[in-house]
C-alpha cells in the first residue's frame, strides 16, 4: 500500500507542514477560544494555548525543512498525543466554545469525530519519520 500512496507523499507534506503553522498562528490569534477547550485540571490554560500554538508553527517549519524533517515528524506525534486531552475534555464535557464563527456547539459527531482523527493525524507524521523522507 505504501508504493500506491508514494506519489502523494511529497504533496501531502506541503498540505500538512503549512496547515501546522496556520493552526499555531491561529492559537496567537484567537488564543481565547482554544483556552476554553483546555481540560480544567491543567494549569495556565492560556499559557498552554501558546506553548502548543509555537509548537505548531515549529513542527510545520520542521516538516519542511529536510534536515529536520525526520525530527520534526516525531515532534508532531508527541503534540498530537499532547493535545489529546483536550480533544477527550471537548468531546465529554460538552463544551462551548464562546465567539467561534458559526457557532461554537459542535455537534457530538464533530466532538467525538476528532479522537479518531487524531489517529489518523499521527500516522500521517508517522509517514515522514524514516530516513527517506
Amino acid at each position: 500500500m505504501s508504493r500506491r500512496l508514494a506519489p502523494l507523499k511529497r504533496p501531502l507534506l506541503y498540505l500538512m507542514a503549512p496547515a501546522y503553522v496556520v493552526a499555531g498562528l491561529l492559537h496567537f490569534v484567537v488564543p481565547g477560544l482554544y483556552a476554553q477547550i483546555v481540560p480544567p485540571m491543567l494549569p495556565a490554560p492560556l499559557a498552554l494555548v501558546y506553548l502548543s500554538g509555537l509548537a505548531e508553527v515549529a513542527v510545520g517549519l520542521g516538516l519542511l525543512w529536510p534536515p529536520t524533517r525526520r525530527y520534526a515528524a516525531w515532534a508532531t506525534i508527541a503534540l498530537l498525543l499532547a493535545v489529546f486531552p483536550a480533544n477527550v475534555y471537548m468531546a465529554t464535557s460538552g463544551v462551548v466554545v464562546s465567539g467561534m464563527p458559526g457557532g461554537g456547539d459542535p455537534s457530538p459527531l464533530v466532538r467525538w469525530g476528532r479522537l479518531p482523527l487524531q489517529g489518523v493525524l499521527i500516522l500521517w507524521a508517522y509517514w515522514y519519520t524514516d530516513a527517506e523522507s
